[in-house]
């Protein structure tokens, strides 16, 4: 028999037995008082089962509502009168029970045929004793139809209410855009809810509370005096001042002295005294205003400072380089002339070798590169380093090297100045520089746009120097190499580079890494595509790449006569009315659809100014680039980054040590 019971009373007790047994289609013989009693519980029952539904259904047949009791058992569990009266029933009830047979009486008589095939099977399940197993009525058609009306219900009620969430959030989001109208955005520094140190409302709340206190004494005192109270102006002036002494730079409540309650308390007491005399809301306003102002206008003011004084220091050699410079030089001129070449000057223009191009006047910063690459090289013996630097370094160079020789490998120094065919007539750039506009613009104290400008990045001395614009005469400098490795004196190798000389190329002169992840290095952001020449030639979305680690093709690289289309621009920008002074610039346009984009892995850029590189992002790096203003050789170094830097400077060695390097 199926379960059906809930223990109510002894009454409900006999009702549901009776139901049960009718469900299970109990065929047992029973006799005498036994019987009696059983056929006047049937009938208790039946009477109690068509008064619920008599005002709906009063020709319902009790069959029907037995076998729909007996099919909701498998998911509803036991029932009770009590359920019933209650008029709790799902509407796949009313389908199976009610509206079905008032609207079709075949529909009756389907579903006497269903309970008549789910009686034998409940009686088998009661001869094996299973009466906790309800599964022989999950397949029966009634069950399955009414499972799919729940079902569908349950999808059309979420679907219902996604849409209403959507709605509701929509509402959310227009409103937020409509009182965002309203913010004055065009105030500089405007307080935000979202700044950090908002974050958490009671965070140093103390020290937030004396700020905002002299904030209105200050707004009191200039109304004070505008009202002729000049005792209430030099009263809070007075407590101003005390405030002022006890907060000083202090920014966490934990550091403020123990006397900053009492001054809390007594300012406010003069603000409440204040605001009772003189409140203006006007006027307040106003004052208010005006301070903000005043304070933008600073900010301003000392944003341009700051710009200034980090691009020289970024320009500034430090002492200790500046010492080990003067040292190297001294002795290297002091040294007889037998000692002053480099050996395996026979692999100088071996083309099977790996060569590389590197141009400094910082002679840590080039050893650096040098020891980096060696020390990670797989065959040292087969790299080829050719340096050149100035007339003022090149003792420098030779000596550090002749001193401390890159293991197996060759090394060459020369002078950018002995090289006597790079001169004004032949080289655009070297014309530009010697000309009286461009000595106005660099060395002419009174410029308008000397200090502060925001494009005093430019005026970096690096860019008089030809040994920045070497770059774009490479063949001319090694006309018996084939391929060439091109490294800035800021970067670190980390990896083995020769796969490099073995990446193919397709055609293209220059092999680098993109740097289109972000909008700014977009060739838009470098050139000035207001200007035809530049407009009609060159896409502005187009990806930037990073100089810094090249490979060029030199074989590809004079075939194109890539040295004569950068001559071609150069002449075009005598006025900088298509760039600015520098190197990328003129390297993107004369490299424009030229350049094979290497893996990224290959060169991680950023080092000298973005502190959110990812750790792992530079670990796995062959070389890493410290381009920015922030170098690792100097003070204003970002720290996170120096290790990789100083691992690769031998501090033990006696001019090192002479000098006050350190690490």
């Amino acid at each position: 028999m199926i379960p059906l019971l809930l223990p109510f009373t002894n009454y409900h007790t006999s009702v549901f037995c009776v139901l049960g047994s009718i469900a299970s289609g109990r065929n047992d013989t029973l006799t005498g008082s036994n019987k009696k009693d059983v056929d006047w519980r049937e009938r208790l029952a039946s009477e109690h089962v068509k008064s619920l539904f008599a005002k709906e259904a009063s020709s319902v047949d009790e069959d029907i509502v037995i076998d729909v009791i007996t099919a909701n058992t498998n998911d509803l569990g036991p029932f009770s009168l009590y359920f019933f009266r209650k008029n709790n029933l799902s509407a796949s009830w009313k389908v199976v029970g009610l509206e079905t047979a008032v609207e079709n009486n075949a529909t009756s008589t389907e579903l006497n045929q269903t309970a008549a095939n789910i009686k034998p099977e409940a009686s088998r399940g009661k001869q094996d004793n299973s009466l906790d197993d309800h599964s022989q009525f999950v397949d029966t058609p009634t069950n399955l139809a009414r499972r799919q009306l729940r079902d569908k219900r349950s999808e059309k009620h979420a679907a219902d209410l996604l849409k209403q969430d959507d709605e509701v959030i929509v509402k959310l989001e227009n409103a937020a855009i409509e009182r965002s109208k309203s913010v004055d955005s065009a105030v500089l520094g405007k307080y935000s809810i979202w700044r950090k140190e908002n974050e958490n409302e009671n965070s140093d709340s103390t020290v937030r509370m004396m700020r905002d206190q002299m904030i209105m004494a200050r707004v009191y005192i200039s109304i004070a005096n505008m009202k002729n109270k000049h005792d209430l102006a030099q009263e809070l002036q007075n407590r101003l001042k005390e405030s002022q002494r006890a907060l000083g730079e202090v920014t966490a409540d934990a550091d403020l002295p123990r006397s900053a309650p009492e001054k809390i308390k007594a300012m406010g007491q003069l603000l409440s005294k204040a605001r009772e005399q003189m409140f203006d809301c006007r006027l307040v306003t106003g004052k208010l205003r005006a301070m903000l102002q005043s304070a933008d206008e600073q900010v301003r003011s000392l944003k341009k400072q700051s710009t200034f004084l980090s691009q020289l220091a970024a320009k500034t050699i430090s002492n200790g380089i500046h010492c080990l410079s003067m040292r190297l030089t001294i002795d290297y001129y002091l040294l007889p002339l037998e000692k002053i070449k480099f050996p395996k000057s026979e692999n100088l223009e071996n083309p099977k070798l790996y060569h590389y191009a590197l141009f400094s006047d910082n002679v840590l910063a080039a050893s650096v590169v040098v020891n980096s690459t060696i020390m990670n090289a797989k065959e040292p013996e087969k790299h080829v380093f050719h340096l050149v630097t100035d007339k003022l370094n090149f003792g420098a160079m030779n000596m550090w090297f002749l001193l401390n020789p890159p293991g197996k490998a060759t090394i060459h120094v020369e002078n950018v100045d002995e090289f006597k065919w790079l001169n004004s007539s032949y080289c655009p750039v070297l014309r530009q520089l010697e000309s009286a506009a461009m000595k106005e613009y660099y060395f002419k104290a009174d410029h308008p746009t000397t200090a502060g400008s925001s494009n005093l990045k430019y005026r970096n001395p690096k860019y008089l120097s030809m040994l920045n614009h070497l770059r774009f005469y490479l063949p001319q400098v090694y006309p018996k190499l084939d391929k060439i490795l091109f490294l800035d004196d800021d970067i670190v190798v980390q990896k083995d580079l020769t796969g490099l000389w073995s990446v193919n190329l397709r055609g293209k002169v220059n092999g680098a890494v993109e740097t289109c992840g972000a909008s700014f290095h977009r060739f838009d952001k470098y050139l000035n595509f207001s200007n035809p020449h530049i407009a009609r030639k060159f896409d502005p979305n187009a990806c930037g790449w990073a100089y810094g680690m090249n490979i060029f093709d030199l074989n590809e690289w004079k075939k194109k006569d890539i040295t004569g289309i950068y001559h071609k621009w150069q002449n075009m920008n005598e006025d900088r009315v298509l760039w600015k002074l520098g190197t990328l610039p003129p390297g993107l346009i004369t490299f424009y659809g030229l350049t094979h984009p290497l893996e990224k892995s290959w060169h991680v850029l950023g080092l000298g100014y973005n502190p959110s590189i990812d750790r792992s992002e530079i670990e796995n790096a062959a070389v890493i680039h410290y381009n920015g203003n922030m170098k690792p050789w100097l003070e204003l170094a970002m720290t996170k980054y120096r290790s990789y830097w100083i691992k690769y400077i031998k501090f033990d060695h006696p001019y090192v040590r002479s000098c006050n390097l350190s690490e």
